[in-house]
């Protein structure tokens, strides 16, 4: 029997590494005949970085850049083993685990950290760089990112806007004349955790924003800031504008996936096609009968595009069936089934509460992966 043990991170508690391996040593403890194959996977959010360069061989190397607040700070850039293809995070520059909760407002938090990797990448000669965009604490629509690599976010009187998504509504005009050159010669790749549009009901905004400190006036300031760049994006650049605001993954990390479509050019896609690519992954699915995979929570953001979903839906194309492991196991996560997903199994055993699981996460994670082992191990004997 070959077990595929493929997950994303627990946030906050465990890398998708360390999760790999506690479900490992559980399921290898409740069936030691069985072959457990390990690939730790991301979706485009925290952890992205290290799983590509893990992956590809490469090297991590560290930027001072600007925080979403305005800070400054260091994060990693990640140069892959072909030597040409540099991955960022932005959560590691742009992030909301950087900004305490009491400090987080979107209408003021900045991509320019993002756009100063993405220069750095250029600097090093990447002629293609993915961005993962998951994890972030802006709504600026890539404006921070854009500003950096040359373009101009004008009001009426000129005058460059200040960062930050609330400044937006005031957008009169955007030049993209002095947009870094070498930009027109490096493939950019967006792998997005989320599949939503910039705008509406399912957008960046509404969705998002009041996860990042925004409160319902400036959730409405931040939609109409977006908006607004669309409007003048449009007269820039024709109705294309709108068809990217529409796009899957434009909403994500609070526009940016727009943002690096419309300035740079760049691809939106899945995150988690980008790393299962990046890692083999349907090679290593073959061999199997049956896969384990897991995050954090699973809940209805889940379907959206997270690792989970990406793992079901390749496993239901060869029949294989799929348990999926959670810390917490939303009621609406039951929506994965139809994704795939053949078993959702919460790993806390009593009523533990959440700190207390995520203390306890590997421990857990491996106790309930040794019971799966040994019940599965009795019913094929």
């Amino acid at each position: 029997m070959c077990i595929l043990i493929c997950p994303d991170k627990f946030k906050g508690s465990l890398t998708a590494f360390e999760v790999a391996e506690s479900m490992s040593r559980g399921f290898s403890e409740g069936w030691p005949e069985a072959e457990c194959l390990t690939c730790p996977l991301a979706d485009g959010g925290e952890g992205t970085l290290e799983v590509l360069i893990r992956a590809t061989g490469g090297d991590i190397e560290y930027l001072e850049v600007t925080g979403p607040l305005g800070e400054r700070l260091r994060a990693p850039l990640g140069m892959a083993g072909d030597g040409n293809t540099a991955v960022v995070e932005m959560a590691a520059a742009s992030g909301m685990v950087l900004i305490p909760a009491e400090k987080r407002n979107p209408l003021h938090t900045t991509t320019a950290g993002t756009g100063e990797l993405i220069k750095g990448a250029l600097e090093r000669g990447a002629r293609r760089i993915i961005v993962g965009i998951g994890g972030s604490a802006t709504n600026d629509g890539g404006t921070g990112m854009a500003s950096v690599l040359g373009a101009r976010f004008l009001d009426a009187e000129g005058r460059e806007l200040p960062p930050g998504g609330g400044h937006l509504e005031r957008l009169a005009t955007i030049d993209l004349e002095g947009l870094d050159p070498r930009l027109r010669k490096t493939e950019i790749l967006v792998a997005s955790d989320v599949d939503n549009p910039l705008l509406g009901p399912e957008g960046a905004s509404r969705v998002y924003a009041p996860q990042k400190g925004a409160g319902p006036a400036e959730v409405e300031t931040l939609e109409r800031g977006l908006a607004r760049l669309v409007e003048v994006y449009t007269r820039l650049a024709g109705k294309e504008a709108e068809a990217l605001a529409e796009r899957p993954g434009a909403g994500a990390a609070g526009g940016l996936g727009f943002g690096l479509a419309a300035f740079l050019g760049a691809e939106i896609r899945p995150g988690i096609e980008v790393i299962m690519e990046a890692v083999g992954f349907e090679d290593l699915l073959a061999s199997c009968r049956l896969v384990m995979t897991g995050e954090g929570k699973l809940d209805a953001q889940t379907a959206r595009g997270k690792t989970v979903v990406g793992v079901a839906r390749k496993a239901r194309e060869r029949g294989i069936p799929v348990l999926a492991l959670g810390g917490e196991v939303a009621p609406e996560a039951a929506v994965l089934h139809d994704m795939g997903v053949t078993a959702l199994i919460p790993i806390a055993p009593g009523p533990l509460d959440r700190e207390e699981c995520m203390r306890m996460a590997a421990e857990l994670l491996q106790r309930a992966s040794r019971e799966i082992a040994a019940l599965l191990r009795a019913v094929t004997a």
